[in-house]
């Protein structure tokens, strides 16, 4: 039995504890045992955490992590040229260690940030190879996972179906689920392509094979015309529409839709700066509160843009308030008494609502006994935080990476005093500049500058 009590920070549970200004929180094992303002346990390994903010470590729901290799190459594209140079192009002429290496290093950074949860939705697996070299990757990196299987998005070659035409592949997936399918640390789940990017054909068989693996089943939706407009109402006709479902982006859905799946228990997840970014349209985050509804939060593309999620909530939590203020001041012609959204929920969209997205908020997600000890801990002292008014305030809306000290990830530090443990970076970053390049190289490309 391995005990560790973190001594004296300012604990925001997120849970019925509600902030403990100055508490003591002991892990054993894998799990809070305990959380007090004061604690004695002799036997535990003492942490002193005066002058840090304690949180339930941070879930990024949505992430194509295949693509770090190519940080930055896609900042400038709108969503139809991320289809055609990043689909049909680069992602082709990846290999298995090219999925691996930038797996791995995404993963790295997601533990450097915070994340102590991954969903990592992985659609760039032409063969069972490339699957294994993502899954082991994740756990060797030591984050929690969620992979989420899904399909390449190539451009069809002569003779060849197009990929919105061929199911799910369910025996591969099923491949996965007997091999990894209840560790530790990594959980399995399908990433299908959805009504919108699929014929109606397609989207029976994979909404089924979901319902019938009790799996999580998650899919994009918005980014253009729809190719099976009515492939909802079919779904939804045939009791395939549920709380196994997942919606990203959410995007060209009706009013009448999307208080419909509320009804249903389906969950969101948002991806708020690449939304923007990309042109996929507004973020659906003020939708889904006015029906009582919240969203988890995702990345998206590290491609695009950085990979830490309180950036994530800063940006989303901006954009709601914006609208919100433009819609208040149409109507009333002067800036709202106060603000629509606060920073409490925000926080919740990165912990909260992601644990519940994949239906593991009994195990993650809040600081309470008997959940898993994944948390972080935050310099509260550091120049950029001081003085600390309100800590979730600091949390949200001061934090960056530079002021996350430690991450735990279920009892096991990832993160201490500002360095990762238990791992070299130089070589595996070395490995991911070369895989970049090569992939570049594959497609005739150079880096502008380099």
């Amino acid at each position: 039995m391995n005990r560790t009590l973190i001594r004296g920070a300012t604990v925001i549970t997120m849970d019925t504890l509600g902030d403990l200004p100055c508490a003591d929180v002991l892990v054993t094992d894998d799990k809070i045992t305990q959380i007090a303002t004061k604690i004695n346990a002799d036997d535990a390994l003492l942490v002193d955490a005066g002058g840090c903010i304690m949180i339930p470590g941070l879930v990024n729901a949505h992430m194509h992590t295949w693509q770090t290799a190519l940080r930055g190459l896609a900042a400038n594209w709108t969503l139809l040229e991320y289809f055609k140079k990043m689909h049909a192009g680069l992602a082709t002429v990846f290999e298995p260690e090219d999925l691996h290496i930038a797996t791995l290093v995404g993963a790295l950074n997601q533990l450097n940030c915070g994340t102590t949860t991954l969903v990592d939705w992985c659609h760039n697996n032409k063969t069972p190879a490339h699957n294994d070299a993502a899954i082991s990757a994740l756990l060797e990196s030591g984050i929690r996972a969620a992979f989420f299987h899904g399909t390449p998005k190539p451009d069809p070659k002569p003779g060849e179906q197009p990929f919105w035409a061929v199911p799910h592949p369910r025996t591969e997936l099923e491949r996965l689920l007997n091999k990894y399918q209840g560790h530790e640390l990594l959980n399995v789940h399908a990433a299908v392509l959805g009504p919108h990017y699929c014929t109606l054909a397609v989207a029976l068989h994979d909404f089924q094979m979901i319902k019938a693996l009790g799996v999580v089943g998650s899919l994009h939706q918005g980014g253009g015309a729809a190719r099976t407009p009515e492939g909802w109402n079919q779904l939804e006709a045939a009791g395939l529409l549920g709380e196994q479902i997942n919606i990203v982006h959410g995007h060209a859905l009706s009013d009448a839709q999307l208080q419909r799946f509320c009804d249903l228990g389906m969950s969101f997840s948002v991806a708020a700066e690449n939304e923007m970014t990309q042109g996929h349209g507004y973020p659906i985050t003020g939708r889904l509160r006015r029906l009582g509804k919240a969203p988890s939060l995702g990345v998206d593309l590290e491609s695009v843009m950085g990979g830490d999620m309180l950036t994530q909530a800063r940006v989303a939590l901006g954009m709601q308030r914006s609208l919100d203020n433009f819609e208040y001041r149409l109507v009333h012609d002067s800036i709202p008494p106060t603000s629509t959204v606060n920073t409490r929920e925000a926080l919740r969209w990165v912990t909260v609502e992601g644990a519940r997205m994949l239906g593991q908020l009994h195990r993650i997600g809040t600081l309470a006994v008997g959940k898993q000890a994944d948390l972080v801990l935050i310099r509260s002292d550091d120049l950029n935080m001081q003085p600390m008014h309100d800590p979730v305030n600091t949390v949200v809306m001061q934090t960056t990476l530079a002021n996350i000290d430690s991450v735990m990830v279920a009892g096991r530090w990832k993160k201490r005093q500002g360095r990762l443990l238990d791992v070299i970076l130089a070589p595996k970053l070395a490995a991911l500049q070369a895989s970049g390049k090569k992939i570049m190289a594959g497609l005739g490309l150079v880096a502008n500058g380099f």
